[in-house]
């Protein structure tokens, strides 16, 4: 089991703060047209975060084990919303950007699909109700 507790805070009428067990702290906030001063991250961006920080450990933790030379690393994770509410994310795009020396791209492929498909546990949290697409750029550094 994990959990997190939620609190809201004086700070501001819509600025909540997560913690978990260990003591981590994250700020959340509302945008200004619904109360909030954008203090924080909003709940749905930290979902993003969340989906591209479990996919990015699975990855690169993958391509220490095949070797593979990655010298610099990042996730640009893009979610498009419905347009209706409750404007649940209907597509969401994880870009894994990947620096490195002599980079396979078939190794970095088999990485990535196995951490949407086996590992990554937000990937299969969202799985059947948002359409989650995984993609690479490899980029060779001198």
């Amino acid at each position: 089991m994990r959990e997190v507790k939620v609190s809201w805070t004086e700070e501001g009428p819509m600025r909540f703060e997560a913690s978990d067990l260990k003591g981590h702290l994250v700020t959340l906030d509302g945008a200004p047209e619904f109360g909030g001063a954008e203090a924080g991250f909003s709940p749905k961006a930290l979902l993003l975060v969340a989906l591209g920080g479990c996919t990015g450990m699975d990855v690169i933790s993958m391509l220490r084990k095949m070797r593979q030379e990655v010298t610099g690393y990042h996730l640009e994770v893009k979610g498009w919303e419905h347009e209706e509410h409750s404007k649940k994310f209907d597509k969401i795009i994880v870009e894994h950007v990947i620096e490195g020396h002599n980079l396979n791209q078939e190794m970095v492929d088999k990485a990535l699909k196995l951490s949407h498909e086996k590992y990554c546990g937000v990937s299969a949290s969202l799985a059947g109700s948002v359409e989650i697409e995984m993609v690479s750029r490899l980029i060779e550094v001198g």
